[in-house]
């Protein structure tokens, strides 16, 4: 009963102005953002970021969420219309919505989607709610040499991030970590590669490395690349209507795809593009007519977009309970979070019960809120799509300057951003995974931190660590990992995109 009760006053802090507005606005900026080919939701939650500061921590979390959520949603448009994926995660989509729209399906495919997004959506937030405070209380028992132990199994896991070259992704965790220690120490604030400035005796700061890596480096990108205006299929309000067949046949995999989803959620790495990949094969497999799949099976269409929208809410349980974001819009989240001195992991359902409950209220919104918006706007977020580089490029650019200036009013964290954006380009070029990076940023205070508390607890002899059953027990996964990737024969992503695509 206690979590009714707590789940009743998350709904009434969460039908606040500025948190409905929250939700809508991050709602509708992550649809677009979803259509719009090339942007993603985490360079937009990065331009966000600055803009949530003068509000609370819940309502930070509920637009940054939504905008992550809503692309999810959006990704699909371009997918079926245009055979473009608005987003990686609707990569999958492509393959059978695109053959539904040739078949003159387009509306029916849209609606299927929009209809099962939403399912999902639920499913992947009644899963969190249930889930969240229980790993959290069982999370209270860690210590430091417990978490110190668990983030070095994220990092082991999280290096496998780029499926082409772990190496690659190794480096940039460590280059991420190198660059959190730029500043005073926490504990005997001594300075560390300030190199006498005093810019650098604060550190570098977060938000401005994020937008330069995130949306500077990807605003050059699209200003480089030659520009193909896509053909959009018109859809009518009143084509958004499935027949009983495409209705009946979309209800298994709208359920399997959600619950396979969420727990896929849980998994390091990109879990939504992961998640999509899974639904369609299981899918795939499981049907009694196989042959349709490629051709405008409907199946195809909304597992992969169930699964998407619940890998969302699974997600947020390793963030939320342990403080460990398994994704690059998760470390965006963590450093909001961060930013409003709250500091998500065990303690967050004791010290800060009511950002959590009033941001699963606030979902359970957000959720309808893009069913209604997906829905008779579709054909208005399709023409989107064809909106020119020259005439959208300029205006983001103007929103990462004011962004990055507005937080310490600081021209050095300008420069620090227009520096990230130029290296984050190269980056990108030279196929260097740019999420572990950010991770190793946002998660190095921590790891210094567990490491420095448990050097103190057992007076400097590290070995005391094999006589606690847990942390031995994630060394020891996180070792089994490391041999495992070491012995197992390696594809390339490139081969397993194919092969994808080819389920």
């Amino acid at each position: 009963m206690e979590g009714f009760a707590l789940l009743y006053s998350g709904f009434v802090n969460s039908f606040t102005t500025v948190n409905l507005v929250a939700c809508f606005v991050g709602a509708l900026i992550g649809t677009l953002v979803g259509v719009l080919p090339g942007l993603g939701p985490t360079a937009t939650m990065v331009l966000m970021l600055p803009f949530t500061l003068p509000y609370g921590p819940t309502t930070g979390l509920i637009m940054l969420t939504g905008v992550w959520y809503g692309a999810m949603y959006g990704g699909s448009t371009t997918s079926v219309l245009v055979n473009i994926p608005g987003e990686a995660a609707s990569v999958v989509t492509c393959i059978d919505g695109y053959q539904m729209c040739r078949q003159g399906r387009a509306g029916s495919a849209l609606a299927l989607v929009a209809m099962g997004s939403f399912v999902a959506g639920t499913i992947g937030i009644l899963g969190l709610q249930f889930f969240a405070p229980v790993l959290g209380n069982a999370a209270l028992s860690f210590g430091p040499p417990e978490f110190l132990c668990f983030m070095i199994l994220a990092f082991v896991l999280l290096s496998n991030l780029s499926a082409e070259a772990p190496l690659k992704g190794a480096l940039m965790i460590a280059l991420g970590l190198f660059l959190s220690t730029i500043g005073i120490t926490p504990m005997d604030s001594y300075p560390r590669f300030t190199f006498g400035s005093e810019k650098l005796m604060l550190g570098i700061d977060f938000l401005p490395v994020a937008v330069g890596l995130f949306g500077v480096s990807e605003i050059l990108k699209i200003a480089i690349e030659k520009y193909v205006k896509p053909v959009v299929n018109q859809v009518r309000l009143r084509e958004l209507y499935p027949n009983r067949e495409e209705m009946r046949r979309s209800i298994g995999p709208t359920l399997r795809g959600s619950i396979l989803g969420f727990f896929v959620g849980l998994l390091p790495g990109p879990c939504t593009v992961i998640s999509t990949f899974v639904a369609y094969a299981l899918e795939k497999r499981i049907s009694k007519t196989p042959h349709r799949f490629g051709h405008g099976a409907v199946e195809g269409v909304v597992a992969p977009e169930s699964a998407n929208n619940s890998a969302v809410m699974g997600s947020m349980i390793p963030l939320l309970t342990l403080g460990i974001p398994f994704a690059a819009p998760s470390a965006i989240m963590l450093a909001g979070l961060r930013m409003h001195n709250v500091e998500p992991g065990p303690m967050l359902f004791v010290t800060n019960p009511d950002v959590f409950w009033t941001f699963i209220a606030a979902m359970y919104l957000g959720n309808l809120m893009l069913l209604v918006l997906n829905l008779p706007l579709v054909g208005a977020f399709a023409r989107i799509a064809v909106i020119r580089p020259p005439i959208l490029m300029p205006i983001i650019s103007l929103i990462c300057l004011v962004g990055v200036y507005s937080v310490r009013n600081s021209l050095f964290d300008v420069w620090v951003m227009i520096a990230a954006g130029v290296v984050g380009y190269f980056l990108r070029r030279w196929k260097y995974p740019i999420a572990p990076f950010i991770i190793g940023v946002v998660l190095g205070p921590t790891t210094e931190n567990s490491l420095r508390q448990t050097l103190l607890m057992f007076k400097g002899d590290v070995s005391l660590i094999v006589d606690r059953p847990l942390s031995i027990t994630l060394l020891a996964l996180a070792a089994a990992f490391l041999a495992y990737k070491f012995m197992a024969p390696q594809k390339t992503y490139a081969l397993q995109v194919e092969e994808g695509k080819s389920l």
